[in-house]
């Protein structure tokens, strides 16, 4: 028999969400950092690095983020080792964003004009010391504004998770409506929690986007 919908309830859902943002910061990070890699060696001079990169990219790209999910989770449990939802979601996201944040800043790198690496081969500096200190900086803003959106995007990657055991926001829903049947209100309110946390993002993504892009033409 349903029970009826409470504020135990309710409260069980919003604390959830406290492990979507914390899924959400992992993946970002853990993205960002293995993304830059991909990004450089998409650019790289040695075209076994732009191979391998091109190639990563175009398989998480290519393939749904569901099943790179249960390929890591079911995968790792298949060769013996035990790994828990969480570890096996972050994985997943952050391979998975990787891919996408790799080929962002790869498009932004390479927007920045070649007279700018012509010009730091001219006096001398060195392919490392002409991309971290003239390339990237200048990349950094161009990125700046399609990298916070596809935040928004990891964020509602998340509820993927859920296919997987972890119990973050989607996953507490489900829980709550299994037992309450009250799906209207409780995916609502669900819903609302994820538009609370991806709207001002966006908005902060279309905002930078406009001032970089008007800037961009004044100069």
């Amino acid at each position: 028999m349903n029970r009826v919908f409470s504020l135990n309830d309710l409260t069980y859902i919003l604390l959830a969400t406290r492990w979507t943002v914390l899924l959400s910061l992992i993946a970002f990070a853990g993205g960002a950092f293995l993304g830059l890699i991909v990004a450089l060696g998409r650019v790289s001079e040695r075209r076994s690095f732009r191979f391998a990169c091109a190639t990563y990219i175009r398989l998480f790209q290519n393939t749904p983020l569901l099943m790179q999910l249960f390929l890591v989770y079911f995968g790792v449990n298949i060769v013996g080792l035990n790994i828990d939802p969480l570890a096996a979601a972050a994985a997943g996201l952050i391979l998975n964003a990787a891919a996408f944040l790799g080929e962002i800043w790869r498009g932004c790198i390479q927007a920045i004009p070649p007279g700018q690496d012509e010009a730091g081969r001219a006096i001398g500096l060195s392919s490392w010391h002409r991309m971290w200190l003239i390339v990237l900086p200048q990349a950094l803003r161009i990125a700046i504004a399609p990298t916070v959106g596809f935040l928004v995007q990891i964020i509602k990657n998340t509820s993927l998770a859920s296919i997987i055991g972890f119990t973050e926001l989607t996953r507490s829903g489900q829980i709550t409506n299994n037992a309450t049947f009250r799906p209207f209100l409780i995916f609502g309110i669900v819903a609302l929690l994820y538009f609370v946390q991806c709207w001002p993002l966006s908005y902060w993504s279309r905002k930078l986007e406009l001032r970089l892009g008007t800037d961009g033409k004044g100069t």
